[in-house]
């Protein structure tokens, strides 16, 4: 897959002076709600406006979306706003009716994005269209599978393209509704940096009140552009109330956020910012070292437990460790989060040491 500028150029036709803002309410769900919503946003950052038609759920019995009926809505709101319309698909029939409904931005969604016959069905129904097709992350941290969505759809002749990234399900008790994974993002922006990344901090965060903190982290890490649920009735909206917010908290938002220079040329920031990066290298350097002198007292560990036969795993010994290092971690300023992934990548690797130990 050749990604080029090429395939990014529907995004700098818009010539903004700002991020892209795709905003409009988690669900359609009447031609009044979707009108007013896309006039309080007429004159504002937003380019594009969203909004679900088909809504898949978890389980039966919740709001599936209006249907087919909101196209029409969407199409009396261009009408009348100027504004691009955008709509999530997740097969071919919905392919057909948006095109008939002169939607103008087509995203594949998380539940989609993880079946590979689906994005190929929806693939196959876009081939060589000029439509905007966004691809967001798959539900769990599968960077070959989000990949692979945006590869059926560059197969298919579709030139027009971008990525959403929403987060990522965890069984894990965090204060993301989708934990981020931005590492996952960036490899992914660092491997096609023409293809435009854009976070959706709604998604991320499940939480209103946290959608500044994430989209200002998004823009600090150069994405591309933020799409954001919005509703005039946030808590009384019929799908993912939580998480929207109001075109006038919209609005501050986008007065609130700094948009960062990519670099700067001045010699002052050039000269210290590579003191610090010999600082950064020279830390890291003594980490490896660290984790080698680790994983050797971790291999004497395993031919311990060899010789006695006890097992690899001590889940008491792991959880006495895990507690202490969180509330170590927290006096040095590190958080919860950091602490728990960093050790078990690090549990993980000293559990391979024994393994191969015991086992050789």
């Amino acid at each position: 897959m050749n990604i080029t500028t090429q395939n990014k150029k529907w995004l700098d036709d818009f010539n903004l002076n700002h991020p892209l803002v795709i905003a409009g309410p988690c669900s359609a769900e009447t031609e009044e709600q979707v009108l007013k919503i896309a006039h309080e946003l007429k004159n504002s950052d937003v380019s594009i406006f969203r909004a679900g038609i088909w809504k898949p759920r978890t389980r039966p019995g919740g709001f599936e979306g209006v249907g087919a009926i909101g196209l029409k809505w969407l199409q009396k709101a261009k009408a009348e706003t100027g504004l691009l319309m955008a709509i999530e698909v997740a097969n071919a029939a919905h392919v057909q009716l948006a095109l008939e409904h002169e939607i103008d931005v087509l995203w594949i969604g998380a539940r989609t994005t993880v079946n590979p016959f689906a994005v190929q069905e929806i693939a196959d129904a876009l081939k060589n269209t000029d439509k905007i097709v966004l691809v967001k992350n798959p539900v769990n941290p599968d960077l070959a599978l989000w990949i692979g969505g945006v590869e059926r759809l560059y197969n298919a002749g579709i030139k027009n393209l971008g990525i959403i990234h929403r987060g990522f399900s965890t069984y894990e008790k965090t204060k993301y509704r989708n934990i981020p994974e931005w590492q996952l993002a960036i490899e992914l922006q660092n491997r096609f940096p023409d293809l435009p990344l854009i976070c959706d901090p709604s998604h991320i965060t499940g939480k209103r009140d946290m959608i500044q903190e994430v989209s200002q982290q998004a823009l600090d890490l150069n994405y591309d552009g933020l799409i954001i649920e919005t509703h005039i009735d946030p808590d009384n909206a019929w799908s993912d109330a939580a998480q929207q917010v109001t075109p006038t908290v919209l609005k501050q938002i986008f007065k609130d956020l700094r948009i960062r220079k990519e670099t700067d040329n001045a010699d002052d920031y050039t000269n210290r910012l590579t003191k610090f990066r010999v600082d950064i290298d020279e830390y890291d350097a003594k980490l490896l070292e660290i984790l080698g002198k680790r994983m050797k007292v971790a291999d004497k560990i395993g031919a311990l437990k060899k010789e006695k036969n006890v097992a690899v795993l001590q889940n008491k010994r792991w959880n006495e460790i895990l507690g202490k290092m969180i509330l170590d971690g927290e006096e040095k300023g590190l958080s919860e989060e950091f602490i728990l992934k960093i050790f078990k990548a690090i549990h993980q690797e000293s559990i391979s040491h024994q393994e191969k130990i015991i086992n050789g």
